[in-house]
Formats: structure tokens, sequence, C-alpha cells
């Protein structure tokens, strides 16, 4: 029986960068080995083990063969014949596909050490066609190494396209999706996700909303980059730059999906694009399976972005009606989620990127003046029922009048 650190902690270590999980294989050995020695199982699709004091998982080296369709379609040899090396093989990329051993050696049949130095992500096998997964798995690792200067090999991204237009990629499920993705958009370079999927052509087959932005343009004057993938991509980064939230990344990913049903013989003009955005934001949510916390967040920055922009242009009434339909008196933790999206919208922009953004500011203000009204006062005073809610309005838009002047 023998245990060798794989995959991800192996490349990790070797980039200087830092370890967050350990994964172990164990060659030699049964199951019936594992349990005796304390393990407790806990794979479904083939044994995985936790150790039974650093709970770390440990899985016995396996071979892989394709018997179906999707990422689970495959049938598993555990036997206590299957090598280190032909463990490694299974796998996705050979930066992935290095194992070290307790003396710190490190084995490495697929060259993964020198794809590292070239900062290269190519597949180990022409079975990397097999599992579609892999489509966004490259892309999410494309997303995470891009700042340390990874790039994905040709071969292997003619791979990826000839999976998605296979029509594999239908095969996977919602949730291994949105985790794909979720964890993209945690990256600090997620746009390369999106661009990825977009080039090897999967983008549109989970993400038709999001694919079609490309190639319909915006008025020159308010956005240099004119094109709305391209600025939806611009978002996407300057939201890096401002919050490490998921439902904000996820809300400025989403936020122009209305103007991909603006009618193109009104082009650039894309005049309630904000409403027009709810209906896809919520297509893309239902398919794959978003949370809430990331719906909601991304149908208000759909519908009010433009509020925001507009702000020094909102009459105080206005203003207070627009905080009343975030439901801002309940949940002000999400509505300062939505002005940190506008201020990735506005500075997702050619020239831009730098940008004072004083609007999110000004109705932040707004909110804490209009928040320093008492109802009670109200009460007091001898209102009741409806004349309670009225008053309340009145005297809230009363006290934001006074940060519009």
């Amino acid at each position: 029986m023998q245990v060798y650190l794989v995959g991800g902690a192996v490349r990790d270590k070797l980039l200087n960068r830092q370890i967050k999980d350990k994964d172990w294989v164990v060659v030699g050995a049964s199951e019936a080995d594992m349990l005796a020695k304390g393990y407790q199982q806990v794979g479904k699709d083939f044994p995985v083990f936790l150790h039974p004091t650093t709970q770390q998982e440990y899985a016995l080296a396996r071979t892989e063969r394709k018997v179906g369709q999707g990422y689970t379609g495959f049938e598993c040899d555990t036997s206590t014949s299957v090598t280190l090396e032909q463990d490694l093989m299974r796998r996705d990329l050979t930066v992935n596909a290095m194992a070290m051993d307790d003396a710190g050696n490190i084995i490495d049949p697929f060259d993964g050490q020198g794809d590292l130095n070239k900062r290269i992500l190519r597949h180990v096998s022409a079975a990397f066609v097999e599992d579609p997964l892999r489509v966004l798995r490259v892309a999410r690792f494309a997303a995470r190494y891009s700042s340390y200067g990874f790039t994905i090999a040709d071969e292997t991204k003619v791979l990826m396209r000839d999976i998605s237009q296979s029509g594999e990629l239908a095969n996977l499920s919602a949730e291994r999706v949105w985790v794909e993705t979720a964890k993209s958009l945690l990256e600090d370079t997620p746009q390369v996700y999106f661009e990825t999927l977009r080039e090897c052509t999967a983008l549109k087959v989970w993400f038709a909303e999001l694919d079609c932005l490309w190639g319909i343009p915006n008025p020159a004057k308010w956005h240099p980059e004119i094109d709305t993938g391209i600025h939806t991509m611009m978002v996407l980064e300057q939201s890096v730059r401002i919050s490490n939230k998921l439902s904000v990344r996820f809300a400025a990913l989403v936020h122009d999906l209305g103007k991909g049903l603006t009618d193109p013989t009104l082009w650039p003009s894309h005049k309630g694009h904000e409403k027009l955005g709810i209906a896809p934001i919520n297509t893309l949510c239902e398919r794959l399976k978003v949370p809430n916390d990331c719906r909601n967040l991304a149908i208000l920055m759909s519908e009010y972005h433009s509020y925001v922009h507009h702000a020094f242009k909102l009459k105080a009434s206005t203003i207070n009606d627009f905080l009343d339909n975030c439901d801002v008196w309940r949940k002000p933790e999400r509505f300062a989620d939505l002005l940190l999206a506008c201020t990735a919208d506005a500075r997702g922009r050619t020239g831009f990127e730098d940008s004072p953004y004083p609007n999110a500011d000004y109705i932040w203000q707004a909110y804490l003046l209009a928040k320093e009204v008492n109802v009670q006062e109200i009460v007091q005073a001898g209102y009741k029922g409806a004349e309670i809610k009225q008053q309340l309005r009145q005297k809230r838009i009363h006290a934001i009048a006074a940060n519009v002047a």
C-alpha cells in the first residue's frame, strides 16, 4: 500500500500557491484494507475515504472506461493492480496529473512540470473528450491561472470545441455547471471563464442569454467599447475589484441581458432593456439552479441600475419609491450590494475603469436620511392605518429632498 499526494495540491505547491485542499491516492489497497485501517468511505461513484484523524480525502487508484453519456457515464476499476501512472493518465490536464511521495519526490509521467514552466494548460490524453465537464473545468482553470500567465494549448482548445459541438454538454447536470461557474466567478479573472467557453462554442449551450450579447452595439457616447458582450466582461472584471461576493459578481454578469431582446432596428438604443432583462435572468437562473440571493440581486440590478446611473436627475419622490421597491428598509446589505454592482457597471467601459462614481454615495446618503424618519413619532401624533404609511412616505421624501437640494 503506497500513498501519494496528487493533483491540485502538487500543482499549487510547485507554483508556490496556497494549497487549500489535499487529495491523496492510494495504490495497492482494497476497500477492505482502507476500512480496516479506520478510514470512512464516502464515495458514491467510486471509493473515496476520509482519513480517521485529518479527514482528508483518500481515493483508491483507479482507471475509467466510458460506457454512457455525460460525466457520470464511466465504469471504474479500483483493483489493487491499478498503478499510479494509470491513475494519473485518466486526469484532465498534465499540470493536474502529478504526484508526490512522502519523501517529496515528484512523479510526473506526462511532463506536467514542463507545462507548468511553459504556463500551458494541456490535456493528458485523447480520453479528455470522454468527460464533457472538462470543458468547464479547463475554462475555470484558465480563469484561476490567467494571472500567472497560463493559456490553453491549441490542441486542447480543439478538443474542447469538439466536445461542445458533440451535444455532450447538454448531458451535464445543472448543479455541476453551476458549481464550476460559481467557483469561476470567485476567481481573480472570472471573465476568462466565459470568454473561454465562448471561444469553444460552449457558452451558448448553457448561457444562451449571455452568449447572444456579443455583436449587439451600444451608443458610442456612453460605451466607447460599443459591443455589449465586451462591456459585460468589463463589468465583471470591475466587480472583482470592488467585491468578493458571488451575488455581486453574478449581478454584474447578467445586468444587461435585456439588451439581447432589443429590436435590432432600434440599435444602438436599448430603451426599456432594464425590465426586459428580468425574464432572461429568471430563465438562466432556473436552468442553472442559481441560488436565490444571486437571482434576487441580479433582478434588482437589471431593473434599477439606470436609476442609480441617473441618480442626480431623480426627484426625491422617485428616489423614495426606488428605495421602497428595493426593500432597503429590511434588506440594506442587499441594497449596498446593488450599489456596488452599479459601480462596476459604470466603470466597465473603455476609459472609465478608474472613474469616480458619486452616484452610489448619493443614493446611499438619501437612504440614510430617509431612514432617520421615526415612525413612532407619526403614530404618537395620532395618525392611524393608511395615514401612517402616507405620512411616513411624505416625511421620507422631505428628508431626501434636503439631500437633493
